[in-house]
């Protein structure tokens, strides 16, 4: 059963049109953890998006960020982030 939190995040990411979107629930890595108390949830995303185009990782990651920032610290309580520019085919 796919965590309701992780549909919740994938919506939101869809707005960035991504062209690779990967997201890993961790949340049973965290159990016992604070930040895992009530439900909350750990994610792991990559995410590939045009829009990442001449933005540092720090402004890539606000990107994310600003999308789903009222989902923090609950529903979701971690969101570890890995982000890039798609690749231009070199055939």
């Amino acid at each position: 059963m796919t965590n309701p939190h992780e549909a919740l995040l994938r919506e939101r990411l869809k707005q960035l049109e991504p062209t690779l979107l990967e997201i890993d629930d961790e949340s049973h890595l965290h159990a016992g953890h604070a930040g895992n108390q009530g439900g909350a949830s750990h994610f792991r995303v990559w995410i590939e998006a045009d829009c990442f185009n001449g933005k540092g990782k720090v402004a890539q990651h606000r990107l994310v960020y600003d999308l789903v920032n009222d989902l923090m610290p609950f529903p979701i309580h971690a969101l570890a982030l890995q982000t890039s520019i798609p690749q231009k085919g070199n055939s």
